[in-house]
């Protein structure tokens, strides 16, 4: 199974929300592991299981155990992403809705969201999945709502919230946030709204412009099916790799695929297979040596190499050390940190 992971847009705005609220955003990133410098990279996606490690050290930074739903305050307006462009260019608020829709995983894999239409109201249910954080839930809430906001000009109201979580800060704080009653211990994640908001014509869409815009996101959401094979080769070579037999073509035929259209198809997202054996190999290293005492022979075994000299020799490449400098060095680090 594929890792889930969100959009790098995501921690950048939380990010800014952080600095906006006046958090210390860089001690927030530096507990969490993640890398300040990553936040500009277009193409950054996240893990969605490292929601709770860095929503934890938000909290811990903070001070405030319920900072996702207070940074609600502080969100910056989403601009200049695709889904934006999908929405704003749709004849209307409905078809942009259901447009988006169709995309949110381009946003978030965490998302399996649905529309709903009823007789008198209508819901998105957000469908965000069960390894998303409290705090993540009812920040990502508060950035809907404003986006809603945001493409209406001030016209989209919220009717009601819902959260399948329990009541934690004061309820005054949830309807100020999110200007609507909010339910608590519901069966799922839902946002209810009025029906004539689909009907809400914008004044600045452009069909010529939604053909383009469909064009890239489809073209965005390709890409992100392509990296899901880098994902499987990754799985895959982690359960051969003691075998010490893992090659382009067991690995193509593990995943019932050519070994040209492996090739072509990774070459499509910027790799190659070498490029991730040695990359799983690096990463894999790296944590053998610096969380474990697993001896370098055992070492050698785990990362798949038939002997310690080539293993010697590639772990030099990846990081100019030695196995054993890197050890110590890593070893050093911790007990100071401590």
């Amino acid at each position: 199974m594929n890792e889930l992971t969100d959009s790098g847009v995501l921690l950048r705005l939380v990010h800014q929300a952080l600095q906006n609220a006046g958090v210390d955003a860089h001690a927030v990133l530096q507990r969490s592991g993640a890398a300040l410098l990553q936040l500009n990279d277009p193409r950054l996606r996240t893990p969605v299981a490292a929601q709770d490690v860095f929503w934890k050290a938000a909290v811990e930074v903070s001070g405030n155990p319920y900072i996702g739903l207070h940074l609600g305050r502080y969100l910056p307006r989403f601009r200049g992403q695709v889904l934006e462009y999908l929405f704003s260019s749709s004849p209307n608020f409905g078809e942009g809705l259901r447009r988006v829709l169709q995309y949110q995983r381009l946003l978030s894999d965490a998302m399996s969201g649905r529309f709903v239409q009823q007789e008198d109201v209508c819901y998105l249910a957000s469908g965000i999945a069960d390894t998303t954080s409290r705090n993540m839930a009812e920040c990502m809430m508060a950035g809907i709502i404003q986006f809603f906001r945001q493409v209406t000009d001030g016209a989209f109201a919220p009717l009601q919230v819902w959260f399948s979580h329990d009541q934690g800060a004061e309820l005054s704080d949830y309807e100020e946030i999110y200007g609507c009653p909010v339910l608590f211990q519901q069966k799922e994640t839902r946002l209810y709204f009025p029906l004539e908001i689909l009907d809400r014509t914008f004044w600045h869409a452009e069909p010529e412009l939604l053909k383009l815009h469909v064009q890239v996101a489809t073209e965005k959401l390709a890409e992100l099916q392509r990296m899901d094979l880098v994902s499987d080769v990754r799985r895959v070579i982690g359960q051969m790799l003691e075998s010490g037999e893992v090659s382009l073509d067991e690995v193509a035929k593990q995943l019932r695929m050519k070994p040209r259209s492996l090739r072509s198809q990774l070459a499509d997202v910027g790799s190659s297979f070498n490029h991730v054996l040695n990359d799983y190999r690096s990463r894999l290293a790296r944590r053998l040596l610096a969380k474990t005492d697993e001896s370098i022979e055992q070492i050698v075994y785990l990362t798949g190499f038939s002997e310690p000299s080539t293993f010697y020799r590639a772990f030099k490449r990846w990081t100019q050390e030695t196995p054993i400098e890197y050890r110590r060095r890593k070893k050093l680090s911790s007990a100071l940190a401590d």
